[in-house]
């Protein structure tokens, strides 16, 4: 048995960067994978993604090409093409992340990991990353993170496991351009693939459980990206419960009831998006007595869960299903371990969508604040205002600030190209207790698209 200070389960962002710091800290660490490094994030969501969201950009520009004066503009859209630049993109990564996972104090071993007890693990056929045979499969340490991710969730009804019914991997690897697809769940994954298939050219029909699409989101970008989604021809059907999915003669039919009625809808490609759930079969965590349910491993603000020195990062405690969330978490635990103080904000996470145009958001929404009891002030400014946004043909787009009673900055929401970049702004404002005032007087770059913060607060 090999004895060591600490080992990681999962080489996704929640598992690679912290065995990273622990190394650099003089731990001696194991991390285990039993798939591709990098985890969900890296091999089935994040990158990947915004790889086909970017060749989505491009296509949206080709097609506004009397715009920038490229009338006579002609061009061929090659999803194989796409798809050999996500993979590069996706190995180039892969690369480093085994050479972060190369230095001295961390063994990466290859496997399945399962708990013996609290504190020993057995993993299934180990070896190396050379691919040599590891001979004594068990490790224990005092301390152990369990980062194994997440997986898709399905519906519980009839058909959900036909053929051409996919999740977010399989479609991350589609061969073609479905004529007609029909994506179940109107959240962040459904309404990404909604945007990157319409522009790559599908006929695209999501259907949502909720009364809006994007029901974490603040209602008021959600409301502003509903014509984009409408001008590029995705169809939004609200309020859908899908009841079963037949295939006859190759074709998909999906049933839903809506609003009382019930209807059909044809598709070629049905995506199944309707979340995803913690990774924990074959763990054993009974074995090491570890609490846990249908949401995930239970942990506390250390992230660590019942079991002293076992902890649970990432997707896998159904906490915060984002890559960056993740990171932290392994970072706040790593911390716990080694006795290290931190102000990591885990109520100041970023999220953000890559639809064409973007949104993104920090904080609370304004609804969600008001349920709490709050007296809040908004203000909100356009993209439709902004010099650069004009020149870059995106006139699309808000900022809307949220403040509370002494008008200090708590929620920030924005819809609009680079939205995801844009965020980071509001971040440390709010960590930092910024008044409208002081925002007011911070000077920005001028033409930046950063300018309608600026103008939201004025």
């Amino acid at each position: 048995m090999k004895h060591t200070d600490l080992i990681i389960i999962g080489t996704g962002p929640g598992g690679y960067g912290t065995a990273v710091s622990a190394a650099q800290q003089g731990l001696n660490t194991v991390i285990i994978e039993a798939a591709a490094l990098g985890g969900t994030c890296l091999n089935q969501g994040c990158i990947p993604t915004k790889c086909l969201c970017r060749n989505a950009q491009v296509l949206n520009d080709l097609k506004e090409g009397d715009l920038w004066g490229l009338t006579h503009l002609t061009y061929h859209f090659d999803i194989h093409k796409a798809m050999e630049r996500k993979n590069e993109v996706v190995s180039t990564l892969q690369g480093g992340i085994q050479t972060l996972l190369s230095a001295p104090n961390i063994t990466l071993v290859k496997g399945t990991a399962r708990f013996v007890d609290a504190h020993t693990l057995e993993v299934e056929n180990p070896h190396d990353a050379t691919g040599e045979v590891i001979e004594d499969p068990f490790f224990s340490a005092p301390n152990i993170i369990i980062a194994t991710g997440s997986t898709t969730k399905f519906l519980p009804i009839p058909g959900a496991h036909l053929p051409n019914v996919l999740t977010s991997t399989e479609m991350l690897d589609i061969d073609h351009i479905p004529q007609r697809l029909v994506i179940i769940g109107g959240g962040v994954i459904g309404m990404e693939f909604a945007s990157i298939f319409s522009a790559f050219g599908s006929e695209v029909t999501v259907l949502e459980f909720c009364k809006e699409m994007l029901p974490n989101f603040d209602a008021d970008l959600v409301k502003r990206m509903r014509p984009a989604f409408k001008k590029a021809g995705i169809q939004l059907v609200n309020q859908a419960a899908v009841t079963a999915i037949e295939s006859q003669e190759q074709q998909l039919f999906v049933h839903y009831d809506c609003k009382g009625n019930s209807s059909t809808i044809e598709a070629d490609i049905v995506l199944m998006a309707v979340g995803r759930a913690a990774r924990t079969e074959g763990l054993e965590l009974e074995k090491a007595g570890i609490h846990y349910d249908a949401k995930g491993i239970a942990v506390d603000n250390n992230l660590q869960t019942n079991v002293p020195g076992v902890y649970a990062v990432g997707d896998v405690n159904g906490l915060c299903q984002l890559a960056h969330a993740a990171s932290f978490q392994g970072q706040r635990a790593l911390n716990h371990i080694t006795q290290t103080p931190d102000q990591i904000r885990f109520d100041l996470i970023p999220s953000a969508i890559f639809t064409q145009p973007e949104a993104a958001s920090v904080g609370l929404t304004e609804a969600a604040c008001k349920e709490r009891g709050w007296n809040v002030k908004t203000c909100k400014g356009f993209f439709r205002t902004n010099g650069k946004a004009l020149a870059m043909g995106e006139p699309d787009g808000m900022v809307k600030l949220i403040f509370d009673e002494e008008e200090r900055l708590i929620a920030g929401h924005i819809y609009g190209a680079h939205a995801a970049d844009l965020i980071q702004e509001l971040v440390p404002m709010i960590a930092a207790g910024y008044t409208l005032q002081q925002l007011r007087e911070t000077i920005h770059a001028h033409p930046t698209l950063g300018e309608v913060i600026l103008k939201a607060a004025h």
